[in-house]
């Protein structure tokens, strides 16, 4: 009697695994902070147009340091470039290596880029769009 009950939770337990087997995790979403001269922008806004991402904005800025300090540090055009872009975590040590390898082919290529975690997205549609996920949309 208590193998009969040991049998059953087993095969009980084993049809739970098998429904979400079909179950897959989420992509893990990041923003793509990309800092560099405005006249790169379009550079790397190529550079990125290979990882599948649905959603990129350029804000253009002027840097505010002094200029003894931008001396220093070796700018010289305080024009700036920030592209913000949401990419799929699993793509982000690919764009990082594929920029290093732009920065140091490029004259003058300098810049900065971070990531920022997105915590939650609200709406199905939105995270299938955010996550290139095509086929998971439904017009």
């Amino acid at each position: 009697m208590v193998e009969e009950k040991l049998t059953k939770k087993k095969a009980k337990k084993n049809s739970v695994v098998k429904k979400e087997e079909g179950l897959t995790a989420p992509q893990k979403l990041k923003i793509l902070v990309t800092i560099v001269e405005r006249s790169k922008a379009d550079f790397y806004l190529d550079t990125l147009e290979g990882y599948d991402i649905n959603l990129q904005t350029v804000i253009y800025g002027k840097g505010t340091a002094p200029s003894e300090m931008l001396q220093y540090l070796g700018l010289s055009q305080l024009g700036k470039a920030v592209i913000f872009s949401v990419v799929q975590e699993d793509n982000i040590k690919k764009i990082f290596a594929d920029y290093e390898d732009k920065y140091f082919k490029t004259k003058n290529g300098k810049g900065i880029a971070f990531t920022i975690p997105i915590s939650s997205v609200i709406g199905v549609l939105v995270y299938q769009f955010l996550s290139n996920n095509v086929n998971g949309i439904k017009g």
